[in-house]
């Protein structure tokens, strides 16, 4: 297939999913359309490329059942990686995001350039000709004007005995849309200081770097910056230290009035956020190219696994306060978000080490973590944590009132069963349910037809 047949194809498929429909089944439908036919159409295959294959798939999945915002969130960041690998498997994962960035404004301009996606047509034979000039360029003529003025009046069209049942403007909107997508995706641009830039997110360090130490300043020699480096870490962990004591003091021995947990809570997991934000940033200046390499900064490395230590028992402290709010006042999302914050930042620092470690470049860093944030993403797609908040909330008598319960999404049967009363009642939970369970196919998420409301 040519790159414009898979740009039409996908927008006539799209235009028929999503006219006079609310975006549901439709968009992991067509989701797997386009995995479907990258798997058909192009050969290259690696194991990236299979990877975020089934990543695809299990996130369309997912979608297909929630319909939710982390569900909608991984299909789409599972469709540009799957593009991506499938495009610029020489490219580092990284450029991903400022790629489909730049695809989705020039798109809106590049479907002017008929070169660059359209076949240059030659018609030397006179049939052809003829068969163009008299035949089809009539027809769609005919049919154009026929389409308008049958809106114009219903006698004209009763006339063929034909009555047009679509929004004319709807679908001239959606195949818009449709074909915006489409040309976006398949027809990739890439620029080219993309390539060249690539080669500054490289995880490993050049030849020429590892033999050459060089300073970060002109005025300070390697001597006085590595002298540097070992102090600033000394005081830092030191004061990390003391930070720690005090507030595993405050939070295990200081009594606060129930009423200011919430305040206390909030404010160490902003600290904990800004520690841990310094503390990268900190290794990653004095460990972006020479000191990796020097073997006189056996202590700095020490000092800086150190400190790495110090933030990981920061962020289990800070774990274990997050948890006291739970058990005092329930759990929600939003401190399911403290923990899944603490888990990626120990991530963070667990690979901020093993760059240190094994002499990586600081590029290694964010090339890992945008991998464990998508992971994260799609872990997230596929747990109905609506489900789990509400029955540890039940479990523990703790946040469990009707008013609270029935703004949590997903937890329809638990809420049912507490609360069966509310099965009739036209609220938030049963209005929601039987407006999807109305809705046409297309539209429909597959979790709410399971619910009874019988």
């Amino acid at each position: 297939m040519k790159k414009y047949h898979l740009i039409f194809g996908s927008t006539v498929v799209f235009s028929f999913l999503f006219y006079n429909e609310s975006l549901g089944l439709n968009f992991a439908l067509f989701a797997l359309f386009l995995v479907t036919l990258i798997w058909l159409h192009f050969k290259n295959k690696g194991l990236a490329f299979k990877f975020f294959t089934v990543t695809t798939v299990m996130s369309a999945l997912a979608f297909a059942w929630y319909g939710d915002g982390a569900s909608f969130w991984a299909l789409f960041f599972s469709l540009v990686f799957l593009q991506f690998q499938n495009q610029e498997v020489k490219l580092k994962l990284l450029q991903a995001i400022p790629i489909v960035i730049i695809n989705g404004i020039t798109s809106l301009g590049r479907p002017f350039i008929f070169r660059q996606w359209l076949p240059q047509l030659e018609i030397d034979n006179n049939s052809a000709k003829k068969l163009i000039a008299y035949l089809i360029i009539p027809i769609l003529f005919v049919t154009v004007f026929f389409v308008a003025y049958s809106f114009g009046s219903d006698t004209f069209s009763g006339i063929f005995d034909y009555e047009l049942d679509l929004d004319i403007l709807d679908v001239i909107l959606i195949a818009s849309l449709g074909f915006y997508i489409s040309f976006g995706f398949w027809n990739y641009f890439t620029p080219d200081y993309c390539y060249t830039f690539d080669k500054l997110l490289d995880n490993e360090f050049a030849t020429s770097e590892n033999e050459e130490i060089k300073p970060s300043f002109s005025f300070l020699d390697l001597e006085f910056e590595r002298k540097s480096g070992e102090i600033s870490l000394i005081l830092l962990n030191v004061m990390l230290l003391v930070f720690i004591i005090s507030y595993n003091y405050e939070q295990f021995f200081k009594v606060y009035p129930i009423s200011n947990l919430s305040s206390a809570t909030h404010d160490r997991v902003n600290a904990v956020i800004i520690s841990i934000i310094m503390a990268v940033g900190v290794i990653l200046f004095y460990f972006k190219k020479g000191f990796n390499f020097d073997s006189k900064a056996i202590l700095l490395k020490l000092l800086a696994k150190i400190w790495i230590g110090l933030n990981g028992i920061l962020i289990v402290s800070s774990a274990v306060k997050n948890s006291e709010y739970i058990l005092h006042y329930g759990m929600t999302y939003k401190r399911l978000g403290v923990y899944a914050f603490l888990v990626i930042t120990l991530i963070g620092l667990g690979i901020t080490f093993y760059k240190i470690k094994n002499k990586k470049t600081n590029a290694f860093l964010f090339n890992q973590m945008i991998l464990c944030l998508y992971g994260f993403l799609l872990l997230c797609s596929f747990v109905n944590w609506g489900n789990i908040i509400t029955q540890y909330n039940v479990a523990v008598g703790k946040g469990n009132d009707k008013d609270f319960l029935e703004y949590i999404e997903y937890n329809d049967e638990v809420y049912f069963e507490l609360f069966p009363e509310e099965r009739t009642k036209e609220r938030n939970k049963a209005t929601k349910i039987l407006d999807n369970q109305n809705d046409s196919f297309l539209s429909k998420s597959l979790y709410y037809e399971n619910i009874d409301l019988k």
